[in-house]
C-alpha cells in the first residue's frame, strides 16, 4: 500500500505521519510505501504514482481520503481557505484518479473509493458552510461521472461516508462541539471499505454507500463494538438527512 500525503512531521493537533501509518500497516503484516506528496502538485503526484507502480507492479485500488475542512459561512471564509478546500478535496481527487486510471484499467479488479457524501440539494447542508459543502460534493460528483464513464471498462468508482461522527484526530478541528464518546471508531469505516474493495468491480459501481448499511449487508449485526462509548447516543455525520 502506498500512502501519499504531506505529513512527515507530527502536527500538534493532528498526530501521526505517513511513516507512523506505514509502520502500523507493516506491523499487521502488510507492505507500505510512504511517499511525501503534496497532492496539489501535479508533478509530485505523477512521481508518486510512478514510484508506486515501480514498487508494486501496478495499481489495483485508489482511495481518495485527503480532505480539507473549514466550517464557516461565506463572509467568514477567506479565499485562501476556499482555495485550499477545492485544491485538496476536488482537484486532488480528480488528479489522483486521472493519473491512476491507466494502471487501474490494466488491473483485474480495479476500484476507486472516494470518502465523500451522497449528493443532496437540501439547503440545510449549504447554508452554514457552503464552501466546504461544494468541495466535498465535488468529490462525490467525480464518483457520479467517472463511474459511468468507466463502467464498460470495469473500473468501479464509489463513495463511502459514515453514518455517525467518527473519532479521529481530525475531530479536534471541530473544537468542543463534538465529544468523542458520541462517535464511532475509524474501524467501522475501514471494515466497510474492505468489504467494498473486495467486491467484483463490475458488480458494484456508481454507489454512494454508508458504512453502517454496507456492513449490515455484509452480515454485521453488532454495531456497539464500533462505539467509543457503547450506550452513549451517537451524533449523525454531516450530509445525511
Amino acid at each position: 500500500m502506498a500512502i501519499l500525503a504531506k505529513t512527515t512531521e507530527p502536527h500538534p493537533r493532528l498526530p501521526g505521519t505517513i511513516y507512523t501509518a506505514a509502520a502500523e500497516i507493516e506491523a499487521d503484516g502488510g507492505r507500505a510505501l510512504p511517499l511525501a506528496t503534496d497532492l496539489r502538485d501535479e508533478a509530485q503526484v505523477e512521481a508518486a504514482v510512478a514510484a508506486t507502480v515501480a514498487e508494486f507492479g501496478g495499481i489495483d485500488i485508489l482511495v481518495n481520503n485527503a480532505s480539507a475542512i473549514f466550517l464557516a459561512g461565506t463572509l467568514a471564509t477567506p479565499m485562501k481557505r476556499f482555495d485550499l478546500m477545492f485544491a485538496v478535496n476536488v482537484r486532488a481527487t480528480y488528479l489522483c484518479t486521472r493519473l491512476c486510471l491507466p494502471h487501474l484499467l490494466a488491473a483485474a479488479n480495479p476500484h476507486v473509493l472516494n470518502l465523500s457524501p451522497p449528493l443532496s440539494l437540501s439547503p440545510r447542508w449549504f447554508k452554514d458552510h457552503v464552501a466546504y459543502t461544494m468541495a466535498k460534493y465535488g468529490m462525490s460528483m467525480c464518483v457520479l461521472g467517472m463511474a459511468e464513464e468507466f463502467r464498460e471498462q470495469g473500473v468501479a468508482v464509489n463513495a463511502l461516508w459514515p453514518r455517525t461522527a467518527i473519532a479521529t484526530a481530525a475531530l479536534a478541528m471541530l473544537g468542543d462541539t463534538v465529544s468523542p464518546r458520541h462517535c464511532r471508531t475509524p474501524e467501522i469505516v475501514a471494515d466497510a471499505a474492505h468489504w467494498i474493495l473486495t467486491r467484483p468491480s463490475r458488480e458494484l459501481t456508481g454507489r454512494f454507500l454508508i458504512d453502517e448499511e454496507v456492513l449490515a449487508e455484509a452480515g454485521v449485526t453488532d454495531f456497539d463494538r464500533y462505539a467509543v462509548d457503547p450506550g452513549a447516543p451517537l451524533i449523525p455525520d454531516f450530509f445525511l438527512d
